[in-house]
């Protein structure tokens, strides 16, 4: 009995940890976003004041040309995610944009259905958790990737993510989860409570340098 103290004071230790960790990566999504936007902003001032300097000038020819020249540039910005949710939006927003700012090459496709069972708080932890897997995994990998797909298929809502990995999975039961360390072993139970909350289904698979994660959950 000695021993429950100790190892309540280590989990409590742990747990503390693991929130601020949380934390920390959430302040560095809303950074990055705060920085991007910021960005757009002073580029739209600069934008505007080099119109305005062609239009007084009369140099209409010129002005024509920079417009064609920032149609093109705006063309190549990606596309701010719209799923028809929007918290769920705001989640994939900031955890896309901020793997793309690592490197991590990201391929998503979203649609959510307006009504869905699962909670938009339960959704956006199960995404978030989903993604934040993903990107650590890609970590130190020479061409890192992540696809996510999100819509319905056969009447529930299926989530697909596929992510570059250097790890070889053997299992992918209860062991692999209790197993793992850091915040991948968090994320992982919490996408299984999700999951188990909502009676759905959800699919884990290994090959050499490939891991996807397929759930289902009732609409």
């Amino acid at each position: 009995m000695a021993h429950i103290p100790f190892l309540s004071h280590y989990l409590e230790r742990k747990n503390i940890e693991y929130q601020n960790q949380l934390l920390a990566r959430q302040v560095e999504e809303v950074q990055n976003i705060y920085l991007t936007m910021r960005g757009w902003r002073h580029d739209y001032h600069n934008h505007l004041q080099s119109m305005k300097a062609y239009v007084e000038m009369g140099q209409y020819d010129k002005l024509q040309e920079y417009l064609g020249l920032l149609e093109n540039d705006l063309d190549q910005v990606n596309q701010l995610c719209d799923s028809g949710n929007v918290n769920l939006d705001a989640i994939l927003n900031s955890k896309i944009s901020l793997a793309e700012k690592n490197g991590i090459r990201v391929d998503y496709k979203a649609a959510c259905p307006a009504n869905l069972t699962v909670s938009d708080i339960d959704l956006c932890a199960l995404i978030g958790n989903l993604i934040d897997n993903a990107v650590e995994a890609c970590e130190g990998l020479a061409d890192p990737y992540i696809r996510l797909y999100i819509g319905v298929l056969k009447n529930q809502l299926y989530i697909s993510v596929t992510n570059a990995t250097k790890d070889t999975v053997r299992k992918l039961d209860s062991e692999y989860i209790t197993t793992k360390r850091g915040n991948h072993g968090h994320g992982l139970k919490r996408i299984n409570l999700v999951v188990e909350k909502y009676e759905g289904y959800i699919n884990r698979q290994n090959e050499p340098g490939v891991f996807v994660t397929e759930i289902m959950l009732p609409l």
